[in-house]
């Protein structure tokens, strides 16, 4: 079991639901799933910008990612339907966890003039959205194979019901909100 899997079961659980006062074990909230993305317009220039994307998420995350393609054709933008834009990846449990602990302890702090994360990044549902401008500041990506920097999108979903737990929630795991 890694770190913060131990943390969630043995801490975060317990200070949780003595903050709120769940009635049930069940209530307390708990961090689903976490999405990696990258999409990009140099896509429908190159469509080989693709394989570069998927490589350095999977570099970051350890698993396969998946090829994000369009829905529907823009012809404005020259995106035609089922053409490749992007990848994303999908984490959950031990992996999950993993990325998160390596995400606040690692890559974060890593950042230039890091000062925090903003605590204003929350959908209303206690899901948190974290934008990156920079591939590059993941330990794991070799900066002489980077093609291009490019920024990446990670969404943390928890079970929480509203933005207040959410924000407790990944808190408690440490992530370095903004004072």
């Amino acid at each position: 079991m890694s770190l913060f899997g131990d943390l969630y079961k043995n801490e975060v659980k317990k200070n949780l639901n003595e903050k709120f006062g769940y009635k049930n074990v069940n209530e307390v909230p708990k961090i689903e799933k976490i999405v990696v993305n990258c999409c990009t317009r140099d896509c429908v220039v190159n469509a080989k910008v693709v394989d570069n994307i998927m490589e350095d998420l999977a570099a970051i995350t350890g698993q396969k990612p998946v090829v994000a393609r369009a829905r529907k054709s823009i012809a404005t933008f020259k995106v035609r339907e089922g053409m490749p834009l992007g990848a994303a990846v999908t984490l959950r449990g031990e992996k999950m966890y993993e990325f998160l602990e390596r995400l606040i302890h690692v890559t974060l702090p890593r950042v230039r003039d890091f000062r925090g994360v903003s605590s204003k990044a929350f959908d209303g549902k206690g899901n948190y959205t974290l934008g990156i401008k920079e591939q590059i500041i993941f330990p794991e990506i070799n900066y002489d194979k980077v093609d291009k920097v490019r920024g990446l999108g990670i969404s943390i979903v928890t079970t929480a019901k509203n933005n207040e737990e959410g924000r407790e929630l990944l808190a408690q795991f440490g992530m370095p909100f903004r004072k």
